[in-house]
């Protein structure tokens, strides 16, 4: 036996029935700034050092979201291109992310990786500052200014990059060593 439907608005209404609407609304999937401003906060915050590093983790989680198929297939590559030291095939995908999407903060990230790593520092700093344009609180990005800076003999700028990564990210491997180092050697040591 075959269930008997209402049929129309009306025969919905006398048997209570909900009417759905005509177009769905599109589910939003979340708000990546919100995700990442709950995460930041919770990163200030974390209690020890693993639960920072479970939040860390989520943020680059985030970070590498690219909501491109293409894209995310060209970062697989990029990776594999990395881990056979193929850096020149490596920046040539890169190129390709940062070109299709101008807003994914980890095309950029990524791409001033290998230039540091060949040496490139004019390029790399180029990519860190539309990183840190786009996500100021990118503390990978600013421990990388920070690396290039003292790579380059900057201390004094280095230790502010630092100190801002540090800022963003409290629990941030290694990062307050660097800033104790750096700023006894910078701003010596109080008496």
């Amino acid at each position: 036996m075959a269930v008997a439907w209402p049929a129309g608005p009306a025969a919905a209404q006398d048997a209570d029935w909900v009417e759905p609407p005509a177009a769905l609304p599109k589910v939003p999937r979340g708000d990546p700034t919100r995700n990442l401003d709950t995460l930041f906060g919770a990163l200030k915050v974390a209690p020890d050092d693993t639960t920072a590093k479970a939040v860390e983790d989520r943020i680059w989680a985030v970070w590498l979201a690219s909501g491109s198929d293409t894209v995310n297939l060209l970062m697989v590559r990029t990776k594999a291109a990395i881990d056979k030291d193929d850096r020149r095939l490596a920046i040539r995908l890169l190129d390709a992310i940062v070109e299709i999407r101008p807003d994914y903060v980890e095309g950029w990230n990524r791409r001033a990786t290998v230039f540091f790593l060949e040496k490139d520092y004019a390029s790399a700093l180029a990519d860190l500052r539309q990183v840190v344009r786009r996500e100021p609180r990118h503390f990978g990005a600013l421990a990388g200014l920070g690396a290039i800076m003292q790579e380059l003999g900057d201390d004094k700028n280095a230790l502010a990059a630092f100190r801002q990564a540090l800022d963003v990210n409290p629990r941030l491997k290694g990062m307050a060593d660097k800033v104790k180092t750096l700023t006894d050697k910078v701003e010596g040591r109080p008496i």
